[in-house]
């Protein structure tokens, strides 16, 4: 039987992060799978530090990326390279992660040439098309588009068939990022001199007002908590960086870095007393460590974090900020009882999974430890 051709697609960060698992339990099945691995190329620093981590080696990497590129330029762009790739690879599947513009533009490329796409961490929703922006969208245009969906939770399962997807089409197989994490070598729980809080933000939706808001609630807090050390790798996007150094900088305990590698962030988080972050990796890898998350966002695609306890939602508003951080630092009783939440998100076996369909070997669907909600029979096992 000839093997199955798959073209796997990522361009950021935390694409490449929760890819890499996936191209990893392809590639233990040499003889069911070509894989070949494409970069589209958005954020080329950060991206070529969390390759060399996660031995992720790209055989295509299409570089898009412009300066002052708009969202249309990033699609156009996207979808013509694409095509050339899809004509001069054929693949059988497409596999993209995420909801990112690229990510729909190859998608949708894909769908055009008849290629089967798989969506990895397929499902999530805030039901708000403006929240976060674009990603909404692209993330449930993808799911339109692709033949299997590959979600990370019971939740986002269920999310599907409520919008009438083909039971067949999904797979609740956790998240791929918690692979990512049990995958890093040598990685160990520190614990700091001083109590350290991890902040990271950087999601359009955030840009002009409510960062500044953001902004004033840390230089409140850090000006409060003077024995805290308030860590900060602020991204390198101007409407971050700019308002970040004019508010947040001259504060002793307030430590503006560059971004910090995959392996260093995950390293910062694990020492952490808890993060503030308006990041969808972090609500998803703090729970590994038992690290309570403030989520900097009034709407979250991530709600099982909410829901067991180990995340809370405070939107950009500067009191609440300050209230949910100064709770975490001053009670222990209410930091215990987000820091003892059960991780929701995946068991380390979901990129298995995903091979696994692929394959069309048997699988069981993921569900977190100690979970008693009856799964509806089109997620059972099959």
């Amino acid at each position: 039987m000839p093997r199955l051709k798959i073209l796997a697609v990522y361009g950021t960060r935390p694409e490449a992060i929760k890819m890499a698992p996936v191209v990893a339990a392809l590639g233990r099945r040499p003889g069911v799978f070509e894989v070949t691995v494409c970069a589209t190329g958005q954020h080329r620093e950060m991206l070529d530090q969390v390759q060399d981590l996660l031995g992720l080696a790209p055989d295509l990497d299409l570089r898009l990326m412009r300066h002052d590129q708009s969202l249309n330029g990033l699609a156009s762009a996207a979808l013509a390279a694409m095509d050339e790739v899809l004509v001069s690879h054929t693949p059988d599947w497409l596999l993209v992660q995420g909801d990112t513009t690229t990510a729909l533009a190859a998608a949708l490329a894909a769908f055009h040439r008849g290629v089967r796409v798989g969506h990895v961490e397929a499902g999530l929703r805030t039901g708000d098309l403006a929240r976060p922006f674009p990603e909404e969208a692209n993330r449930r245009l993808i799911d339109v588009l692709a033949a299997a969906l590959f979600a990370p939770t019971e939740r986002a399962g269920r999310a599907l068939l409520a919008e009438g997807c083909d039971p067949g089409r999904v797979h609740v197989v956790g998240n791929t990022v918690i692979d990512a994490l049990e995958s890093l070598p040598g990685l160990r729980e520190e614990t700091p001199e001083r109590p350290e809080v991890l902040i990271t933000v950087h999601r359009r939706e955030s840009f002009g007002a409510p960062l500044r808001e953001i902004f004033a609630a840390l230089r409140r807090l850090a000006e409060s908590f003077p024995g805290v050390d308030w860590i900060y790798p602020v991204h390198p996007n101007p409407n971050v960086r700019g308002p970040a150094l004019e508010i947040l900088g001259g504060l002793p305990n307030l430590q503006l870095h560059d971004p910090f590698d995959y392996g260093e962030l995950v390293r910062r988080l694990a020492r952490c007393r808890f993060a503030l972050t308006d990041s969808g990796g972090i609500q998803e890898e703090a729970p590994t460590f038992g690290k309570p998350v403030l989520v900097l966002r009034e709407t979250t695609e991530r709600p099982e974090g909410v829901e067991a306890g180990v995340a809370r939602l405070v939107g950009a508003d500067q009191e609440r900020i300050v209230a949910g951080a100064s709770e975490l630092l001053t009670s222990e009783r209410a930091y215990e009882a987000m820091a003892r939440a059960v991780n929701p998100y995946g068991d380390g076996h979901a990129a298995e999974r995903i091979a696994a369909i692929l394959a069309g070997e048997p699988w069981t669907p993921f569900r977190p430890a100690g979970s008693e909600a009856a799964v509806p029979p089109a997620l059972a096992a099959r």
